[in-house]
């Protein structure tokens, strides 16, 4: 009775409590590097007098919006109001519970993976929880009551709707070959070397998973619905204080989660030559040790993140819809048919051709589609260069 005490309540109460707080130190984090590694790649400094090297800074900028005065304009619909950085923040704190961040610990005979949750539905439940997220970016904007606000609102659903779909169709092919949608059998039926992970066999799924990722957190060159330059703010314009501030929060939580995601899905998750098993299967060592494996691939990941930031310009909307229709679901679309057809023909003694099918079948892909794209404008520009016949005035009508 005491062992069911403590597996079915102690221990997962404990992994909860592990794994919100890391969530949170996690974003303090991650405003502090975006804001150094933004400085570094701009040939500035950056934040660096709250503590050494700006440490306290994210401690500074909490305290700073907890006693910024709380405004709620009067033409708000306050309920909704309200409760839209709220829908934004659960399904990103909710969606890192069934993500593996670690092999398994055994103490005193009980076998404790490190993870919180491993449904077998574990992929799935991601899927359906982060695409509620858009709910409190389209509430946000609506009960906003702003021109502003509604356009961001408007283009976070349109943004969603378009890169939910590839997604969902990049991991498929992940799918068919692990026969799983349990995050941690997927991670485990990686292995150990880097040339059996997802992301060579699956890479052009891979790349646009990642690409749907960005879109899905709001991130440049995908954050349309904030987009400065035209919408002031987008959906949280009308947003101050500690609202405004979760709504920030949120996105550091999406991006730490797509992360992670990406990691277990496409990198192998917890899995490293081996290193993983160091101080033998189900130790204390080997369990601290794929824990900092995860860690520091997420952490790689979530630098790119900010890398991409500073680096890319943001697209334009129409090119943003373009991209997600006529590029990336085709790709999407390619990998699960050449994955499907050649899992049955070579089945799993050469993955690596399943890998070259996969790149040559997303090169002929792109390359039907930019040519069908580039005859298209042509057609356009040529029926618009063609000088229209000028009217008849005068002299002319008579002759």
């Amino acid at each position: 009775m005491e062992i069911n005490l403590l597996e079915q309540i102690v221990i997962p109460i404990i992994k909860i409590l592990f794994i919100v707080h890391l969530l949170i130190i996690g974003v303090m984090v991650m405003i502090w590097s975006e804001r150094r590694v933004s400085g570094w790649i701009q040939d500035r400094l950056g934040p660096n007098r709250v503590g050494p090297q700006g440490l306290l800074q994210p401690i500074a900028d909490g305290i700073k919006f907890l006693f910024k005065e709380d405004l709620i304009p009067n033409h708000v619909d306050k309920p909704l109001y309200v409760l839209a950085p709220a829908m934004l923040l659960v399904p990103a704190m909710v969606t890192i519970a069934v993500v593996p961040f670690g092999s398994s610990i055994t103490i005193a005979g009980i076998d404790i993976p490190l993870q919180v949750a491993d449904l077998n539905i574990g992929i799935l439940f991601i899927l359906a929880i982060t695409s509620l997220g858009v709910y409190g970016v389209v509430i946000g904007a609506w009960a906003s009551n702003n021109k502003y606000s509604l356009l961001g609102g408007l283009r976070s659903s349109a943004q969603m709707i378009s890169y939910e779909l590839t997604l969902g169709l990049a991991i498929i092919g992940v799918l068919m070959l692990s026969s799983s949608l349990s995050l941690r059998t997927i991670a485990v039926e990686q292995g150990a070397y880097p040339w059996k992970w997802n992301f060579l066999i699956h890479f052009p799924a891979f790349l646009a998973f990642t690409t749907a990722m960005f879109a899905e957190t709001n991130r440049l060159p995908f954050d349309l619905a904030e987009a400065e330059q035209e919408l002031v703010a987008g959906y949280h314009t009308e947003y101050s204080s500690m609202k405004f501030a979760i709504f920030f929060m949120a996105e550091y939580m999406n991006m730490i989660v797509g992360s992670a995601v990406v990691v277990t899905l496409f990198l192998g998750g917890w899995h490293f030559f081996g290193l993983e098993n160091v101080g033998g299967e189900g130790s204390i060592l080997a369990g601290l040790i794929s824990f900092a494996i995860f860690f520091i691939k997420t952490g790689i990941f979530l630098f790119v993140f900010i890398w991409v930031r500073w680096t890319l310009p943001r697209f334009r909307y129409d090119q943003l819809m373009n991209f997600g229709w006529k590029f990336l679901l085709p790709v999407a679309l390619s990998s699960i048919v050449v994955t499907g057809t050649l899992w049955v023909v070579v089945k799993e003694n050469q993955l690596l051709w399943i890998g070259i099918g996969n790149v040559v079948a997303a090169f002929i892909v792109v390359a039907i589609v930019a040519g069908m794209l580039a005859m298209d404008n042509n057609s356009k520009s040529a029926v618009q260069s063609t000088p229209a016949a000028a009217p008849l005035r005068g002299l002319d009508v008579v002759e």
